[in-house]
């Protein structure tokens, strides 16, 4: 079935012909859905500090910060803008010439409060021989949308978010890579005030990125009084997967295999390769101006402290249980803290003799951490807070996309509709073991969580494959912990008028 082209191509690649055939047998039999015990919530798996609690953890953080722990700041950076221009392409291939949708209105309406105003009116004097103002007097919308998203003009069509000019300040504009270097230096510092920031960038824009951190990051180096160490990488590509035609056989595009990138969930491989003790994960476009990341900060470091607290605890257990000198009132202080503070629960633990019992708890205690932030849901699109069963015949808290709950079934579609929180992408990792050894986080995803999505390619239809999304099924055998965090804590820019919300300017 492999040319030896085939073959050269996945030399190349870094990917195994067995991958190969375990990705079109998962074409072949699909994605199983989870079987779930519930949707998570205040009253069941998602945890709500009280006030004195939260000093607490607060101080917990503040604490680990004096030690010698290498901590990093995470974030998955190279997804384009196109979506998020998704309404102005539409407008500047539509037969109308004046803004006509109510996004278009609001874009015109309010474009002297975008950040990138100034670099869009200078782009259109230059392109047009007229600032915006001018253009828009006479009816020439379309040519302040083309400097927008056009090579010729900003060419913020193609950008990734992360360079686009997302908040004005009194000395400037900042975007979003500029706002996470910020965020580091106020929660993720430590006591040798060096700030370790990883971004996830595509191959074609790492040099922009390099070079923006070039020019930046001096100024705020200077500004907050820390040193940074920023570092990129790539999506590798031995986690690119193979797309199939519709009869499951590998799809070909002149002749050629056709991979595609793998999602989210390739970054696992990303997050393995970092040497730290703790992670924290959030996404580029999820920042606030200066003046409203006290509370973002106050919440990053929350849950970093309900994260080290509960590690330090698992780490006594696992320690404890090396001595072999425990009693059995010690082993059941242990199960509560698996089943009450870790929200893992075995129905039939009761049946397990100690010899047995310790196995199982050891292997649940001596495994990745992350603390997830979870906001009350308003609406909002994307994944959610939920009790899944494991494998193993465990259940646990998940956070699972629509995709993995099977929607024909009622009851599980309620779960998944009247859920009251949803995951914002806001976590804490702890990734290393009790014996201070880095875990393989690729031994801890759980491959029936993958997802298959249809395309198509010069005009045929292909089936692709997305890997176990980062905080879905590549955390799936992590231990997991939900906590509430604010609203305000969760501002993602989806489209280019949500730059306009009160909360981004």
């Amino acid at each position: 079935m492999l040319t030896a082209e085939d073959k050269a191509l996945l030399e190349k690649k870094g990917i195994s012909e067995e991958k190969i055939a375990e990705q079109l047998a998962c074409f072949e039999k699909g994605f199983p859905f989870l079987k779930l015990d519930g949707a998570a919530s205040i009253e069941k798996g998602i945890l709500a500090p009280a006030e004195a609690e939260m000093k607490a953890y607060l101080e917990a953080w503040d604490a680990y910060m004096q030690g010698e722990k290498k901590i990093v700041k995470f974030v998955p950076a190279s997804g384009a803008a196109s979506r998020m221009f998704k309404n102005m392409f539409e407008f500047l291939g539509a037969e109308y010439d004046v803004p006509t949708t109510d996004f278009e209105k609001k874009f015109f309406d309010n474009v002297h409060n975008f950040a990138f105003f100034a670099d869009l009116n200078a782009a259109c004097e230059k392109n047009n021989g007229k600032g915006i103002d001018a253009l828009v007097a006479e009816g020439n919308y379309k040519a302040v949308v083309a400097n927008l998203l056009e090579a010729a003009g900003l060419n913020y069509g193609a950008l990734p978010k992360g360079l686009l000019k997302f908040h004005s300040y009194e000395d400037g504009v900042r975007t979003p890579l500029e706002e996470h270097l910020v965020e580091g230096a106020l929660y993720a510092a430590g006591k040798t005030g060096k700030v370790n920031v990883h971004f996830t960038v595509s191959t074609e824009h790492r040099e922009l990125f390099k070079a923006l951190v070039d020019e930046k990051v001096a100024a705020y180096a200077a500004k907050y009084g820390v040193e940074y160490l920023v570092s990129f990488s790539e999506q590798k590509p031995s986690t690119d997967t193979v797309a199939a035609d519709m009869e499951n056989k590998p799809f070909r595009d002149n002749g050629k295999l056709l991979f595609r990138p793998g999602g989210h969930g390739a970054l696992i491989e990303n997050l393995n390769d970092l040497d730290a003790d703790v992670i924290f994960i959030k996404n580029i476009d999820n920042v606030v101006p200066d003046r409203l990341k006290d509370e973002t900060v106050a919440y990053k470091k929350l849950i970093a402290g309900v994260l080290v607290t509960l590690q330090k605890k698992a780490f006594e257990y696992l320690e404890l249980l090396d001595t072999a000198k425990y009693t059995h009132e010690q082993l059941e202080e242990i199960i509560r803290f698996v089943q009450n503070d870790l929200c893992c629960r075995k129905d039939d633990i009761k049946d397990l003799e100690d010899a047995d019992l310790v196995i199982y708890l050891r292997k649940k205690l001596n495994r990745p951490m992350r603390i997830c932030g979870m906001v009350k849901n308003v609406g909002e699109p994307g994944g959610g807070p939920f009790l899944a069963y494991n494998p193993d015949g465990t259940v646990s808290l998940q956070v699972l996309e629509s995709s993995q709950i099977d929607m024909s079934d009622p009851e599980k579609k309620a779960m998944f509709e009247n859920g009251t929180h949803f995951n914002p992408v806001d976590l804490v990792c702890a990734v290393r073991d009790y014996k201070g050894n880095k875990f393989n986080l690729v031994n801890y995803v759980d491959k029936a969580t993958g997802f298959i999505s249809y395309k198509s390619k010069s005009g045929k239809e292909l089936k692709a494959l997305e890997l176990p999304g980062l905080w879905n099924g590549a955390m799936s055998d992590w231990s997991t912990i939900f906590v509430e965090v604010p609203l305000g804590t969760f501002n993602p820019v989806k489209t280019v008028n949500d730059l306009l919300r009160e909360q981004h300017q």
